[in-house]
């Protein structure tokens, strides 16, 4: 199969990275309060790797132009025993240390380099990639790239090449934001380095002609459409690859979502794979993720158990691959395990959402599990040294910023717990200019006598004896927790600084209150999920301080569907709805969406089934129902480059409010998915949610 160029699947982007890179903004925020140029001013922390070596510490931060509508993202190379001193600072993404005394491997517009400082070595054969996974020993590399999987309208019709059909006949077609004619596919070479003289100073490096894993195939590694290198792994002995792999195409595709972990010997002059094996092949769900332990004697990953259910328990499992004997380490925590990597041998640490947060644990081979981390904020794990692991850590109230936690310290201490030593402080000059909302958690009684926590958001100056406008926001997924999240769209302190409270749920449905209250939203979307929505809002207005007279009703994905669905249920509580990139109508969608999987799952079947109860009373819940009973004013935002739920959705949203002479107002972006990532429609994205808030809610 052909290897096509990155840059025509990435819609230019690599090419804006070839302008004048972006610097960090400097900005000027008036009025103490954050703005939405504020936001997009904001450094954003990504990768953290640090170098077992030499202790160096190698990072990614964003900056954005709103006026020149895109983005740079830098590395930065830092000491974090000398107070992060910078030793150098250039363009570049997916950073990975060499494992040679400071050289660091990093992509450029779609091309692998190497770097000690400020010397760069371009990596000859290398280019043209998404991704790339060095072997152990730096002999072997695995480099991510694109392969056509069916031909093109102009394969088809040469005599046509302006045409701008695309031709399918099977499932899958598109994914996302991309119509699915290519599949990520990983390519095994030999990596040769030569140096000058004895030293340590690289000459020249050189990709040699490699073999494909997927060779002629369709099949994806890393899977689409967020998969990466992490979905591969070497093992020690510098000659096993594990990789993820979901072995289908088409229907069978779009209907299943059993992936699993599959190894294969790639050795010899001509790096031949051989002996390939599946090592999960019983499991039937989501296996991602594969990683080998240190001293090679054991391999881990993360594993879903029931096919076509994709927020299923993401479960930690390991595997003696000596003796074939598979353990559940991460039974006792009773939620997902959203990442892991190995401390040592025995140790695995993972992060977990537990009640609202997301904190590192460890967990031994042998069962047992501790917390190390605790606190209102989420972590993610960056790295991890034999003594340090280096966390991204966010909240609801600051950016990701890279901390570093002493995992040998936490170990040892009797509670579990232990301080974390904050080495960043990319926005501190964004914080220093306004005043942060409060946020704080709050234990409601559902109406079902259940415990569910709430986040309050309290805007800025908050004064008790003032009466103030407040919003309720509908979490999508649908089942995504609210934990400390801190998003560049959907921003607490962005909303609330509008002098505006926000009551955030974890209602019925999403995850780190035990399997139970995770899965009682699939096949219920209009049962208890909502009644934990007006639970949220009603409690919350028993406040002297809530004016009930102005309250509005906020959400996108599944908490668009429920902005929807309350608009027809509402009973005159709210006097404003912001649905973004919801559900309208769901026969619509079942049809409509490409991961058939998710809509088999969580509708619970076709609404042609009609012997099927739960899928009957799913679609009897189609917010296009009760459009008869819309009387509140409501925007509808969408992107038309969202292939998970179509942009049509909220047309007919649109279209239906207008009909029956409801105030409403449309907001499309032809050029953005389910999300919105150019700077400049972010800005009006905020400009017009705060606008149609203040509309009708002051």
């Amino acid at each position: 199969m052909a290897v096509i160029s990155t840059s025509c699947v990435n819609g230019g982007k690599e090419a804006a990275e070839s302008k004048a890179p972006i610097t960090k903004p400097q900005i000027t925020i008036e009025g103490g309060r954050l703005t939405p140029e504020g936001l997009w001013a904001m450094g954003r922390i990504g990768a953290a790797q640090s170098d077992i070596e030499t202790g160096w510490l190698a990072y990614t931060v964003s900056y954005y132009s709103v006026e020149e509508n895109r983005s740079t993202t830098w590395i930065r190379v830092c000491n974090p025993f000398n107070e992060m001193s910078v030793d150098d600072e250039f363009v570049g993404s997916e950073p990975a240390w060499f494992g040679a005394s400071g050289w660091l491997a990093f992509i450029r517009e779609g091309k692998l380099y190497l770097r000690r400082d400020g010397e760069e070595i371009a990596v000859e054969g290398a280019e043209d990639i998404e991704g790339f996974l060095l072997s152990p020993m730096r002999d072997k590399i695995v480099l991510i790239k694109q392969v056509k999987t069916i031909p093109s309208t102009v394969d088809k019709y040469p005599d046509l090449p302006l045409a701008t059909g695309h031709i399918h006949e099977d499932l899958m077609y598109k994914h996302w934001d991309e119509w699915t004619e290519t599949a990520p596919q990983p390519f095994v070479c030999p990596l040769e380095i030569t140096y000058y003289g004895e030293g340590e100073r690289i000459k020249t490096a050189k990709v040699g002609e490699g073999v494909n894993i997927l060779e002629g195939t369709a099949f994806e590694s890393p899977m689409k459409p967020f998969g990466g290198v992490e979905q591969l792994a070497w093992n020690p002995d510098n000659e096993e690859l594990a990789y993820t792999c979901r072995k289908k195409t088409g229907l069978d595709y779009a209907v299943s979502t059993n992936s699993d972990i599959y190894l294969v010997r790639v050795t010899g002059d001509g790096l031949q794979a051989t002996g390939e094996r599946n090592i999960t092949e019983e499991n039937k769900g989501y296996d991602t993720n594969p990683a080998y332990s240190p001293n090679g004697e054991w391999i881990a990953w993360l594993s879903m158990e029931r096919d076509g259910y994709e927020s299923d328990e993401n479960r930690l499992m390991v595997m003696n691959l000596k003796t074939g004997e598979k353990r559940f380490i991460s039974h006792y925590l009773d939620t997902n395990v959203d990442e892991f990597v190995w401390y040592n041998d025995s140790v695995l640490l993972g992060t977990a959402v537990i009640q609202g947060t997301v904190h590192v644990w460890a967990m031994g081979l042998e069962g047992w599990c501790a917390k190390l981390t605790e606190g209102q904020f989420d972590v993610s794990i960056g790295s991890v040294t034999d003594h340090y692991a280096y966390l991204l850590k966010h909240s609801m109230r600051e950016a990701n910023e890279i901390y570093v936690l002493d995992v040998a310290k936490a170990l040892d201490k009797i509670d579990g717990y232990t301080e974390l030593t904050q080495l960043t402080h990319e926005n501190d000059n964004i914080y220093d200019q306004i005043e942060r909302s409060t946020v704080v958690p709050r234990w409601q009684k559902t109406t079902d006598g259940k415990q569910m926590l709430t986040w309050i958001i309290y805007p800025p100056h908050f004064d008790p004896n003032k009466k103030y406008p407040t919003i309720l926001y509908c979490e999508g997924g649908p089942q995504s927790p609210v934990s400390q999240f801190w998003s560049f769209r959907w921003n607490f302190m962005m909303m609330s600084a509008g002098d505006y409270i926000i009551v955030a749920p974890n209602r019925r449905g999403l995850p780190g209150f035990g399997k139970e209250w995770n899965e009682e939203i699939s096949g219920d979307y209009g049962g208890q999920c909502m009644k934990d929505y007006f639970t949220a809002i009603d409690e919350f207005c028993k406040e002297p301080y809530v004016d009930k007279e102005h309250l509005g009703c906020v959400g996108a994905s599944f908490g668009g569907y429920s902005v929807y669905w309350i608009a027809g249920h509402h009973d005159g509580r709210f006097k404003a709805f912001i649905a973004h990139d919801g559900i309208f109508n769901l026969e619509m969608q079942y049809l409509e969406t490409e991961e058939k999987w998710f809509a088999n799952w969580d509708m619970g079947g076709a609404y042609w089934e009609k012997d099927n109860k739960i899928a009957q009373r799913t679609f009897e819940n189609s917010p296009h129902k009760f459009v008869d009973k819309w009387d509140t004013p409501i925007l509808c935002i969408h992107g038309e480059k969202d292939y998970r739920i179509l942009a049509n959705q909220a047309m007919a949203a649109f279209d239906a409010a207008k009909m029956r002479g409801v105030p409403a107002e449309l907001l499309i972006f032809p050029d953005e998915n389910h999300w919105v990532l150019k700077p400049q429609n972010g800005i009006l994205w905020q400009r017009e949610f705060r606008g149609w808030l203040d509309r009708w809610l002051k």
